[in-house]
Formats: C-alpha cells, structure tokens, sequence
C-alpha cells in the first residue's frame, strides 16, 4: 500500500511538474525581456528548472524501471556517466511513445544495453594493427663495412 501511495504521489508530482513547464514557458520570457537588472534571476530559474527536470526524470525512470534494473543503472551511472545517461534517455523515449508495455527488469536492461554497445561499436570500430619487423629486412645491411 505504501508503494501505490508512493507512486501516486509522484505521478501528481511529474503533472504538477509538466504543468508548470508547459504553462510557464510564456512568463519566462517576461522577466528577463525586462532589462539588465533581472540578468540575476535566470541563472536562479534556470537552476530551478534544471532541478525539476531532473525530478521528473527520476520519477519518470522510478515508474519505468523495477528494483534490479534500478541498481544495476546506478552501478553503471558510477563507472559511466555518459553510457547511463544514453540508456535512461532511450528508456524515456520509449516510454513516452508507448513501446513499453511493464516495468523494464534487469535482464530487458542488460540485452538492451548489449544493444547500444554494437550500435556504438559499429560505428567506432577501434583497430590495433602491429607491424612486425621482418628478419630479413634490416636496415644495418645496407652499409657494407
């Protein structure tokens, strides 16, 4: 009961939220088309903004992600920022366009980040290649002494 609560909460949260950015964006502009006195108070707004983005964001993966999932992300947020970054921008888009049907759990979370490491290995193909020596080919024989 207390997790339906929980969730319920935040889901009134993210529209209060969503609310406020979507009414909000003509009286941003308003203040700060006053002049130099208000140059202060953007960075303050933005800031704030910053903030509630990044509130929706948790609850938005919060109802899209199960526990395991949840803490393998974390973990992986720990080692590789941008990598965890990518993955909760893809699980967000796929959520806002219907292609999730439940909570996405820690195997669905592992195939798909196998799946952002061969596009991305695809495309930036890293290759070492050695160039050995050859027995025969010596520089040193080219001066006969």
């Amino acid at each position: 009961m207390g997790d339906d609560e929980l969730q319920a909460i935040r889901a009134r949260r993210l529209a209060e939220l969503q609310g406020q950015q979507q009414g909000g964006g003509g009286g941003f502009g308003g203040p700060s088309a006053g002049g130099m006195p208000s140059a202060g108070s953007p960075s303050k707004e933005d800031d704030e903004k910053k903030g509630q983005m990044e509130e929706m964001r948790r609850t938005m993966l919060f109802q899209i992600l199960d526990n395991s999932a949840r803490e393998r992300l974390s973990r992986i947020q720990m080692v590789k920022p941008d990598k965890a970054r990518a993955v909760e921008d893809l699980l967000i888009r796929m959520a806002q366009s219907n292609q999730l049907r439940n909570k996405v759990s820690e195997p669905q979370l592992i195939d798909l980040l196998g799946q952002l490491n061969q596009q991305e290995s695809g495309s930036t193909q890293n290759r070492v290649v050695f160039e050995r020596r050859r027995f025969d080919d010596d520089s040193d024989d080219d001066y006969d002494l």
